[in-house]
């Protein structure tokens, strides 16, 4: 019996060792996924930084202004002016919704009603 006893105890401690040789790979390459998923990010972080500094360097308006003079010919644009703009009562809202009251209902009546109830 104690044989057995060994044996069994031998068996779960090289299950339990492989168990954890196995745990022990599994997260040192989750490790690395993790290392490498913020290296990624990061660059991504880098490369969105330097497309916003170059927007803003192609959108300076001396920048703008330069190339609608040179492309006049072709696009036609003017600067803009406050006479081009409209009023806001020159602007067409929709109509407001017509309210039906034909169904009117007493509220001090209502109101004289429930408490008559509750007495």
């Amino acid at each position: 019996m104690r044989t057995f006893l060994y044996i069994l105890t031998t068996l779960g401690v090289i299950g339990l060792a492989f168990w954890a040789y196995r745990e022990n790979y599994a997260t040192q390459g989750a490790l690395a996924e993790t290392r490498e998923l913020r290296r990624d990010i990061l660059d991504a972080h880098e490369r969105l930084s330097k497309l916003r500094a170059e927007w803003a360097y192609l959108n300076r308006p001396d920048r703008l202004r330069d190339l609608a003079n040179i492309n006049f010919d072709r696009l036609g644009l003017l600067p803009l002016r406050p006479e081009q703009f409209g009023h806001v009562d020159q602007v067409a809202y929709p109509p407001d919704p017509v309210v039906d009251i034909t169904d009117i209902i007493d509220v001090a009546k209502l109101n004289d009603d429930l408490s008559e109830a509750e007495q």
